[in-house]
Parts: structure tokens; sequence; C-alpha cells
């Protein structure tokens, strides 16, 4: 949880990758056998952005995206208010500076690895 936004920042003694955290969803998705389960904890806002080299903040349609091979199961939020709201919706996030993005996937059991 809280990993992926700060992968090729720099931050932490990793090397400089624009492209890090992408490539670490990528793999997320490909060691996942089919039916089963991906837990994916992020900061989500309106705007996706870097902030400095700290960590990323993600819209809740990049991180779509980005697990386009997966289904999703269910999507809550811990609110700017630090309120939690399960199940929330995309509006909701999209309306948040700095919230937190609980995103549970699942692979499909007709996923082919050359899909990705």
């Amino acid at each position: 949880m809280h990993v992926a936004e700060h992968i090729g920042l720099e931050r932490y003694g990793d090397p400089f990758d624009p492209k890090g955290d992408i490539i670490a969803m990528h793999e997320l998705q490909r060691v996942l056998m089919p039916g089963g389960y991906l837990l994916f904890v992020v900061p989500i806002g309106g705007v996706a952005r870097i902030q400095y080299n700290a960590h990323r903040i993600y819209t809740v349609r990049q991180i779509l995206n980005y697990f386009n091979t997966l289904k999703l199961v269910d999507f809550s939020l811990i609110k700017d208010d630090g309120n939690f709201e399960s199940p929330s919706n995309f509006r909701t996030a999209d309306a948040q500076n700095y919230g937190c993005g609980c995103f549970m996937f699942i692979k499909p059991t007709d996923y082919l690895d050359h899909a990705m």
C-alpha cells in the first residue's frame, strides 16, 4: 500500500525513471494469477501531479487505464476530510485534492499474458 506513487522519483534511493510507477503497475498485472485479487492504494485527486520528488497523485481514470487488463471490483476512498467512504464513486474522488483511493481489482480467469 502506498508504494507505486514513489517509484522512479529517486526519493528512496531508487533510480530516476518517469515511468517507474507504470512499469510497476504492469508488473503487478503480469504476476497476478487469473482469478487473483489486487488491492491497490494510492493518493487520488481531481488533478494528476507530482508533489516535488515525494510522490505522485493520480486520477481515478489514470489508475483504471493503467490496470486495463483487470476488472474493478470495488472502489473506496478516504476523503480529504479524513472520512472513509465505501463504496465511493469517481465524482467524489475527482473532487479531492489528496484523497486515498483504494481499488480492488480481479484478474479475469480468461486472461491471456499477451493481452498487455
